[in-house]
């Protein structure tokens, strides 16, 4: 197959993580060429500052270096500059008079520092910091010059002036509010950090409005608004970066503060993405690195054509470490009269903890001095854990002597800008034997981009090797003792390589026992079916269409089953039954609790014939299917209208009858809070209310018996079948075979589940493949539009 031409704009971290992601879900599927205007490979342009700082040396900053790009066969063009987009034609031009042609182009052109247009800007000494350059001019300057001001006191302001300290410059930070880093932190914090930085030698003038830059040639001096003024021999202006989105502009694609974005990176004109900084993903622009690699990794799945979950967004954090002090700031910290917070101030060991509350949850946080505790915030923020019943103080707690790694959970997140749990890392240690924090981000990415989360690398590091250590080996189970591989990994190289056979999959992927086991067959023929709907197998099952099925009993004879739809029928289908019963000497007929009739004891040859003279649909849910909707009728406690309910059973079943599962989904439809067809402990349950249909999910009647979870409530008959239609494709599309769907929540969450069936988008994708499938089953006259 001939590979589509995908053009990147743009070589920095946001633009190569997605390349990254891209190979990694297909790598045969582009020809990839990506034109970068600055001269260099993909870098780490976070680590400027640590260069600065003396602490990381500059070609120890490079992500991707350029035979990475020659391995994996990216033309890349650096030096060189996209300026026009033809999107009619699908080329993009360059300023060297180079034409490229695309199938698909992501635009990853980041963004520009914001240089205030003061008088004298255009001065010898006069700089931004944003590129290797930036970095190489101040510390050449730093060689013939000692006066250093940055305009600026927000993180990257502070890391500057850390860096210019360490060259040996005098520094003052010009900050135009009363406290730094106003956006990050509340005012104690602030000052504390302050009053720290004074001490390494930083010198701060604030609520200061720069007017002029003086000098002739080279900047001299600052004049401020109030008539002050400070000598400098360089400016570093710090004040903030503006997305990049001139080329975007002029090219005609929607933007906004920048290029406008949807939940899965596409702009305004079609085959067209964009990613990173020079985004705009409802109503928010991210300059940190965690959303733009949550960015990068939507964007590749989505252009790779593979379904995924869209995003949603980010919840910010910050992690700032100058020289030894420790900063950690997220979510909303600001006071007002529904949030309330709770400080604790030790002027002592110079801590400072601040924990915000609204409505019983953590919303924010900001840690001074002591930032071990920022994982387990964090994973409560994001989590949106409840806390109403804690004891608040109790969370400040340390733990003694216990090491704070030991008491995390292995999902916890050690690397948030990689998104790298402890268990990962734990794993990199006992798999590939790691030892160091440059092993683990070899091998994880874990500390690879703001390296904030270096020490807690180390931390676990030491823990894992100490005598402490107890936690068993982390290894992910096997499809079956066939395989090396897991279930997600058998999944990912049947679509890869478009596995079509059961002896094809086994083949492909190096299966120890050729022909398979009784658990890794089944579940090979289950993933083809979900994977290639026209896949065809043999099933015990004699399922030619809904007039023509029969399930084989042990002694060798079958039974059919008549539908049903929502237990209701009429006298005809009773007659024409109990006739059939009659002329095929059927003396066994059973009523089961779904309210169905068996008619049991037929023999292979008779089949034919009784499914001509029934000619009515016929039930088929053995096996691995949706089953038959179990209503409630007739019971004598509760007189209310059933009507309802029957009608919303019979249009379930309707839609999703022989549709395969990854295992048996019994639903029950109750008409009121009696809950007469035990709807709550259904695999999907669902009970009449005066405000809509309460839908639950994930319930077991077996013998441990298990209560579903609230799902939500549905105002609509048609907007109940439409989340519980999802909620069976979606099971169907991510749960492992023979997973029960209280197991598959368990794993998913309920909280992903509702943010993937509450996204009008989304859901209607679901509903599309679901009725795709049925089309495949029942054929077009007969499927229901969701």
């Amino acid at each position: 197959m001939k590979k589509q031409k995908l053009v990147m704009v743009g070589n920095g971290m946001a633009g190569v993580r997605c390349l990254e992601e891209i190979l990694k879900t297909d790598s045969e599927m582009f020809e990839i060429t990506v034109v970068g205007s600055e001269p260099h490979p993909n870098y780490n342009r976070i680590l400027l500052s640590s260069v600065l700082q003396g602490t990381t040396k500059l070609e120890e900053i490079t992500i991707n270096d350029f035979k990475w790009y020659e391995q994996h066969q990216i033309q890349l063009f650096t030096g060189e500059t996209v300026v026009a987009i033809d999107y009619k034609s699908q080329i993009v031009m360059t300023d060297q008079g180079r034409s490229l042609y695309y199938d698909r182009l992501i635009l990853a052109t980041g963004s520009v520092p914001f240089v205030l247009p003061l008088p004298g800007v255009e001065k010898e000494g006069v700089i931004s910091f944003r590129t290797i350059e930036d970095c190489q001019q101040m510390q050449e300057t730093a060689k013939n010059h000692k006066k250093a001001v940055v305009i600026g006191g927000g993180l990257l302001g502070l890391e500057a002036a850390r860096g210019l300290l360490h060259l040996g410059m005098e520094v003052h930070v010009v900050h135009i509010s009363s406290f730094l880093m106003e956006r990050q932190l509340d005012e104690t914090a602030a000052k504390m950090l302050q009053a720290e930085l004074e001490k390494q030698g930083m010198k701060f003038l604030l609520e200061k409005q720069t007017e002029e830059i003086l000098g002739d040639q080279r900047i001299e001096g600052l004049r401020f608004t109030d008539g002050t003024s400070v000598e400098a021999d360089l400016l570093v202006m710090a004040v903030g970066v503006r997305p990049n989105i001139q080329l975007a502009k002029d090219s005609g694609l929607t933007v906004n503060r920048a290029i406008v974005v949807n939940d899965f990176l596409e702009t305004s004109i079609p085959n067209i993405f964009a990613v990173g900084e020079c985004v705009e993903h409802r109503g928010m622009v991210y300059g940190l690195v965690k959303p733009l690699y949550e960015q990068a990794v939507v964007l590749a799945k989505r252009i790779c054509g593979v379904d995924a979950q869209s995003y949603e967004g980010t919840v910010l954090a910050t992690q700032l470490k100058i020289s030894g002090v420790d900063v950690f700031s997220i979510g909303a910290f600001q006071e007002d009269s529904v949030k309330k917070s709770i400080k604790i101030h030790d002027e002592v060991e110079g801590t400072y903890k601040r924990l915000v509350f609204q409505e019983g949850k953590i919303i924010g946080a900001v840690l001074f001095g002591d930032t071990s505790d920022r994982t387990k915030l964090q994973n409560m923020i994001l989590k949106k854990q409840d806390v109403s019943d804690v004891e608040k103080v109790t969370i400040f707690q340390a733990n003694g002597s216990e090491s704070a790694v030991s008491s995390m959970a292995a999902t916890e997140m050690i690397c948030n800008c990689n998104g790298v749990s402890k268990g990962t890392i734990i794993e990199a240690v006992q798999n590939h034997g790691c030892s160091t924090v440059d092993d683990v981000k070899a091998c994880t990415k874990a500390s690879g981009s703001c390296g904030g989360c270096k020490p807690l690398v180390s931390e676990l590091l030491s823990y894992i090797h100490s005598d402490e250590f107890d936690e068993m080996k982390i290894e992910k189970p096997t499809m079956c003792h066939c395989t090396r591989l897991t279930e997600d990994e058998v999944v990912h190289e049947m679509q890869v390589q478009n596995l079509s056979s059961v002896n094809e999959v086994m083949q492909a992927l190096n299966w120890k026992h050729k022909e398979g086991c009784s658990k890794c067959v089944p579940a090979l023929t289950y993933y083809l079916s979900m994977i290639n709907p026209e896949y065809e197998n043999v099933q015990e099952t004699l399922f030619v269409n809904e007039k023509m099925n029969a399930t084989l009993q042990k002694d060798g004879t079958y039974f059919v089953v008549p539908q049903m739809y929502g237990g209701m029928t009429n006298p005809h289908e009773l007659r024409k039954i109990a006739n059939v019963a009659d002329k095929y000497g059927v003396s066994e007929l059973a009523i089961t609790s779904e309210q169905r009739i068996h008619l049991m004891g037929l023999t292979k040859e008779e089949l034919p014939k009784v499914w001509k003279d029934l000619n009515m649909p016929l039930s088929a849910t053995y096996g691995n299917r949706v089953q038959n909707v179990k209503t409630c009728i007739g019971e004598h406690i509760c007189q209310c209208d059933k009507r309802k309910a029957l009608q919303l059973s019979a249009t379930l079943e309707k839609k999703l009858e022989y549709l395969i599962t990854p295992y048996r989904v019994k639903i029950g439809v109750s008409a009121c809070l009696h809950n007469g067809a035990g709807s709550t402990t259904k695999d999907i349950g669902i009970i009449g209310t005066k405000r809509g249909w309460e839908i639950y999910v994930g319930g077991s009647s077996g013998r441990s018996v298990k209560a579903g979870q609230l799902f939500t409530v549905a105002e609509t008959e048609e907007e109940t079948v439409h989340f519980i239609a999802g909620l069976v494709q979606y099971y169907r599309e991510t749960a492992n075979y023979l997973e029960r769907t209280w197991e598959w929540v368990d794993r998913v969450s309920l909280l992903h589940v509702r943010e993937v069936l509450f996204d009008f988008e989304l859901r209607q994708q679901l509903l599309e493949r679901i009725e795709e499938d049925c089309l495949m089953i029942k054929g077009p006259k007969d499927v229901p539009i969701f």
